[in-house]
């Protein structure tokens, strides 16, 4: 069951247009190391843990991702909401505008639509969890690209904190593997 906060787990409030920052930025939505990745692959690694410990676990994890694709997907439309049709092109996002206007959509940072080959469900235990460890040490890598490229301080601000649940978790997962490597799995 799941409830709906009518906020975000950390205000995200960016007050100045950044085209080419959110070009960057929607990578965490939609590309292989983001956010909707991450939340689909650990809801659906769920029902094969042992115990419902793991399924709560990966469950927990999985539902705070979607919070994060709520966060970045919010981030993106504040830094292009004014932007013009020529604003647009001129930081690459042509394309973008022509399929979805303003909208925001899972991609890359290079446009490429999001698709579930970013991820496996191997129904191996161990497998599924080490995959998940390194999930989440991926995005914060991209997370410390993401930070490199902006000085905006609001910016700044959320892809920190954003970045600390990215090793929360590591930490989560690294617990349950050692866990289930105890119990033999």
């Amino acid at each position: 069951m799941f409830k709906y906060v009518k906020h975000t787990n950390f205000p995200v409030n960016i007050r100045k247009k950044d085209l080419r920052m959110a070009k960057y930025l929607v990578t965490q939505f939609g590309g292989s190391n983001g956010e909707l990745a991450a939340a689909l692959r650990y809801f659906s690694q769920k029902f094969n843990m042992p115990d419902d410990y793991g399924k709560a676990l990966l469950n927990d994890i999985a539902t705070e991702e979607l919070g994060h694709c709520e966060m970045i997907a919010t981030m993106v439309h504040q830094l292009t909401k004014d932007a013009t049709k020529k604003e647009m092109e001129e930081a690459g996002l042509g394309s973008h505008y022509a399929e979805h206007g303003k909208g925001v959509y899972p991609t890359d940072a290079n446009g490429v639509p999001f698709t579930v080959t970013y991820f496996a469900v191997t129904g191996d235990v161990l497998a599924d969890i080490s995959e998940d460890m390194a999930a989440e040490q991926k995005a914060r890598a991209v997370y410390e690209n993401l930070i490199d490229l902006t000085e905006d301080e609001d910016v700044l601000r959320v892809l920190l904190f954003l970045r600390q649940r990215e090793v929360v978790h590591f930490n989560r997962f690294k617990e349950l593997y050692e866990y289930y490597q105890k119990k033999g799995y």
